[in-house]
C-alpha cells in the first residue's frame, strides 16, 4: 500500500485559509492522506501575538478569515521551507507577485516526487518575459504542476455555500489526486486537461472585473456591465487562442470560465476596488491599503502584465477592454474613457479584426 500523502498549503490569506479548511477536512479519515496539514503563514502580529500563534491556539485566522474555524489539523508553520520540506503535494494560494520569491527559498528542498497545484489568478514576469504562473513554479522548482480555478468567492465557500471550480491537469492520475484534495459535497470539482486555458481564464477575469467596477463607479447599470463581462468573455478567448493556440472552446463553459467571470464583475475586490477607483479619485495604491485588510489586488498587476504582451505584438487595439483598464488604472486615461472603449469596441465594426471578414 503506498504511504499516505502529505498535503501543504503554500500561503494564508483568505482564500488560503478557506482552501486550508476543505484539505484539512478533507484528509481526515482518509487513507490516501497524512492527516496533518502545514500551512506556510507570513508571520504578523495580531495585537501582540504572532498570527501563527492564534492559528495554532485559536484554529481561526483571525485577520484574513475572521469567524470561521479551521480544522485543528491544520497547523500554522512561519516557514516556508518547514512548511514544505515533507509534502507530497502543494497548494499554492498567494499572491502572483511573491511566487518568484518562495520558489527560490524552496529550490532544492522539496520531497522528490512531489506535485504542486496552483491557485493563483494572475500571469509570470521575469527578465526572460511574461509565462504562467504555474510554468514558474514548474520551471523553478522542477515539479509537476496542474491548476485549480473557478466561481469562489471566499467567503462564501468559508459559509459552505455550494459552488464550483475546476482543476486543469493533463496527468490523468494526478488528477484524480487532486479532485480527492478538493472536492466536497459543496465544493464540486471538475477536472480538465486544458491546464493553459483554465489558468488564463483564471487571470483575465480578474482584469475584466475592473472594468466592471469603473461601469458601477460611474453610475451605469446592468445592461452596461453585461456588454462588459460580453466583450472581456470574447477578449479572453482570442487572448487564450493567440497565445496558447490549442484552447478549447468547452473549457470557457467550465466554472473556470464565464461562471468565474460573471461572479467577479459582480462581486470580489477587483470589482469593489475598481468602483472606489472611480468615485474616490484616489490611486489602486491607496485603496488597496484602505479597502483590502492587508490583501493584494491581481487586476491591475494582471492588466499591466497582458499589455507588455499586446504591445510586444502591436496588438493593443484588438484587445481595447484590456488595454483600457491597463491605461485607466496607470492614470493614462480618464475612467469615462472606458465607455468611448465599449462604444468603439472592435466587434463593434463594420470589419471584426479577428476574423478579418465584414460584419
Amino acid at each position: 500500500m503506498a504511504s499516505a500523502k502529505k498535503v501543504g498549503i503554500v500561503g494564508s490569506g483568505n482564500w488560503g485559509s478557506v482552501i486550508a479548511k476543505i484539505v484539512g477536512h478533507n484528509v481526515v479519515g482518509n487513507d490516501k492522506f497524512d492527516n496533518e496539514v502545514p500551512m506556510w503563514v507570513f508571520e504578523e502580529m495580531i495585537e501582540g501575538q504572532k498570527l501563527t500563534e492564534i492559528i495554532n491556539t485559536k484554529h481561526e485566522n483571525v485577520k484574513y478569515l475572521p469567524g470561521h474555524k479551521l480544522p485543528e489539523n491544520v497547523i500554522a508553520v512561519p516557514s516556508v521551507v518547514d512548511a514544505c520540506k515533507d509534502c507530497d503535494v502543494l497548494v499554492w494560494v498567494l499572491p502572483h507577485q511573491f511566487v518568484r520569491g518562495v520558489c527560490k527559498q524552496l529550490e532544492g528542498k522539496l520531497k522528490p516526487g512531489c506535485i504542486a497545484v496552483s491557485l493563483i489568478k494572475g500571469l509570470d514576469i521575469s527578465e526572460k518575459g511574461l509565462d504562467l504562473v504555474s510554468n514558474a513554479i514548474r520551471k523553478l522548482l522542477n515539479i509537476e504542476c496542474a491548476v485549480l480555478m473557478g466561481a469562489n468567492i471566499a467567503p462564501e465557500v468559508a459559509r459552505e455555500n455550494y459552488c464550483e471550480a475546476t482543476i486543469g491537469c493533463r496527468d490523468v492520475e494526478m488528477g484524480k489526486l487532486l479532485k480527492s484534495v478538493f472536492q466536497t459535497s459543496y465544493f464540486r470539482i471538475v477536472v480538465v486537461d486544458d491546464e493553459e486555458t483554465v489558468e488564463l481564464c483564471g487571470a483575465l477575469k480578474n482584469v475584466v472585473a475592473v472594468g466592471a467596477g469603473f461601469v458601477d463607479g460611474l453610475g451605469y447599470g446592468d445592461n452596461t456591465k453585461a456588454a462588459v463581462i460580453r466583450l472581456g468573455l470574447m477578449e479572453t478567448v482570442a487572448f487564450c487562442k493567440e497565445f496558447y493556440d490549442n484552447a478549447k472552446i468547452d473549457t470557457f463553459l467550465e466554472s473556470c470560465g464565464v461562471a468565474d467571470l460573471v461572479t467577479t464583475c459582480y462581486s470580489g475586490r477587483n470589482r469593489r476596488v475598481a468602483e472606489a477607483f472611480v468615485k474616490s479619485g484616489k490611486t489602486i495604491e491607496e485603496l488597496e491599503k484602505e479597502m483590502l485588510n492587508g490583501q493584494k489586488l491581481q487586476g491591475p498587476p494582471t492588466a499591466a502584465e497582458v499589455n507588455i504582451m499586446l504591445k510586444a505584438k502591436d496588438m493593443e487595439d484588438r484587445f481595447p477592454i484590456f488595454t483600457a483598464v491597463h491605461k485607466i488604472c496607470q492614470g493614462e486615461l480618464k475612467p469615462e474613457a472606458f465607455i468611448d472603449c465599449l462604444k468603439n469596441h472592435p466587434e463593434h465594426m463594420d470589419e471584426n479584426p479577428w476574423t478579418k471578414s465584414k460584419v
